[in-house]
């Protein structure tokens, strides 16, 4: 079982109903391309192919994702001031000067951008770390550079 944020949930579904909806054009698209001849030498008819084919993989995925996923309500952690799942966390590094930084524990990273907090899935480091810990803690994440620590400053 996989734990998703709400938000998480949406994303997954909305991103299933694009794919679903654009089954037609990939079929159109096929037949277009098989109408120019030869499918043996037809590029436009195997690159088609191909498409339907990775499209139709990610749509198995997401189906399964969202069939074993749990979907969790991040609010009751809030109040009680424990870091989880969906939780954003301001964060200051131990010992640096730098400013805060605020970090948001997702299942599976986004692959958007967002330029107001940093995404980190619980499979990493500071997704591990920061799991289950408490406003006030001072938490250790193993990087490639050696370890960190940072001060849970508050949860938002």
């Amino acid at each position: 079982m996989e734990l998703i944020t709400r938000d998480e949930q949406q994303h997954i579904q909305s991103r299933l109903a694009d794919l679903i909806a654009n089954r037609p054009t990939m079929s159109l698209r096929i037949a277009e391309a098989r109408a120019l001849g030869d499918l043996k030498e037809n590029a436009d008819y195997h690159a088609a192919r191909e498409d339907q084919g990775l499209q139709e993989a990610e749509i198995r995925r997401l189906e399964e994702r969202l069939s074993r996923a749990s979907v969790i309500e991040n609010d009751t952690y809030k109040d009680a001031g424990v870091v989880f799942l969906g939780a954003t966390v301001l964060l200051q590094e131990v010992g640096s000067d730098d400013e805060p930084e605020l970090f948001r524990l997702v299942g599976e990273a986004s692959g958007t951008a967002c330029p107001d907090y940093v995404e980190v899935t619980l499979a990493s480091p500071m997704g591990e770390s920061l799991m289950k810990a408490r406003v006030g803690e001072v938490v250790s994440v193993r990087t490639p550079r050696g370890t960190k620590k940072f001060e849970i400053l508050k949860l938002i």
